[in-house]
């Protein structure tokens, strides 16, 4: 296994070709006041899969692919099941 990063979240964009917006968040504790504090970072990534909003994503650290391009969809780890259900009644 290679040492590039690799981050999980969800998708929260996915409006753009082969392109989507995942929001990655981490929560710690204040180092002060103890107090939980969540934090999160958006990252726009390669999707190759065809993920949806709502998807829980790994995503991996990559070559620039784009401007603002620098990680690509490894796998999806959980399907957003309220989209997947809207999918079959509409079908």
């Amino acid at each position: 296994m290679n040492n590039r990063r690799r981050l999980t979240g969800v998708v929260v964009s996915d409006k753009m070709q082969k392109t989507v917006v995942v929001e990655v968040t981490r929560t710690y504790r204040h180092r002060l006041y103890g107090k939980v504090v969540s934090d999160s970072s958006r990252f726009m990534a390669h999707d190759e899969l065809g993920c949806q909003i709502g998807d829980e994503v790994s995503i991996v650290e990559s070559r620039p692919i784009s401007r603002r391009k620098r990680w690509v969809v490894e796998q999806r780890l959980q399907e957003d099941q309220a989209a997947a259900s809207v999918d079959e009644v509409e079908v």
